[in-house]
């Protein structure tokens, strides 16, 4: 029987916005296995509800990171710096695309809604991993959160299935370039869950049920679902896997 011990361990998670993401379920198990959580937030609009959330984990800080600001991660990063010097887990879960590039037809997208969905959805990772990997100088390990729509055609995902396809061949591409460096690189692909992010997806109530009625297991999965597999895939018990993209979807994505 294996016990995870993290007691040792610092976990930056970033993307928490409510209660209800999946940032946040990876959080909380983290923390149940006694790592020290760091999480960072968007700007004023979350802050007071990643405070509240924050203060259910004693010991946890909270900084403020707009990925879109190479300034702003800068600054987060040096206050970061000052609390934690070492770094062992990287959870990566930030995406946005304007509503209008979430509705209507994906040849529509307007260059700056594509331009804004991959800066902030994608290349945030690339950014921020930068920043994580002179934090990690005895190696560690990197999770991201992507959906199925980064691999097959979903309606009214449009512009944000690219952006995951391209949040997942990142995955493969840093784990190849940080291996050497003991550093692992996952991507965790989820089934639809009530996050903030897929309440701006039209028809979402019927993607829960298109899910339950198709996956084997004949159900949805749970955020906790996803924060154990976040665990796995961070410590040690994955030490052998990187560079892959791990389905939680209670096995929708292996039916037509």
């Amino acid at each position: 029987m294996y016990t995870i011990d993290l007691s040792e361990k610092t976990a930056l998670v970033t993307g928490v916005a409510n209660k209800r993401s999946l940032a946040w379920a990876i959080a909380l198990e983290l923390a149940e296995a006694g790592a020290r959580i760091i999480l960072t937030y968007a700007g004023e609009r979350v802050r007071e509800g990643v405070e509240e959330l924050a203060a259910e984990i004693p010991g946890t800080e909270i900084f403020e990171c707009d990925v879109s600001r190479d300034e702003s991660i800068d600054q987060a990063f040096e206050k970061i710096g000052k609390t934690a010097p070492q770094l062992d887990y990287f959870v990566h879960s930030i995406a946005f695309a304007q509503r209008d590039d979430l509705e209507g037809k994906f040849i529509d997208t307007s260059r700056d809604g594509f331009r804004l969905a991959l800066d902030i959805s994608s290349y945030s990772m690339v950014a921020l991993a930068r920043r994580v990997v002179p934090m990690m100088p005895a190696g560690g390990s990197m999770v991201s959160l992507s959906y199925i729509a980064a691999q097959r055609a979903v309606p009214n995902y449009n512009v944000m299935g690219t952006a995951k396809a391209a949040l997942e061949q990142m995955t493969r591409q840093l784990a190849f370039e940080l291996g050497p460096e003991n550093i692992r690189v996952n991507c965790i692909s989820a089934g639809p869950l009530n996050t903030l992010s897929a309440r701006g997806i039209a028809g979402f109530t019927g993607i829960l049920k298109h899910y339950e009625g198709r996956a084997p297991l004949g159900r949805n999965i749970s955020h906790k679902e996803v924060g154990t597999v976040g665990l796995f895939l961070l410590s040690d018990l994955a030490s052998g896997i990187t560079g892959e993209t791990l389905f939680v979807d209670a096995g929708y994505h292996t039916v037509l």
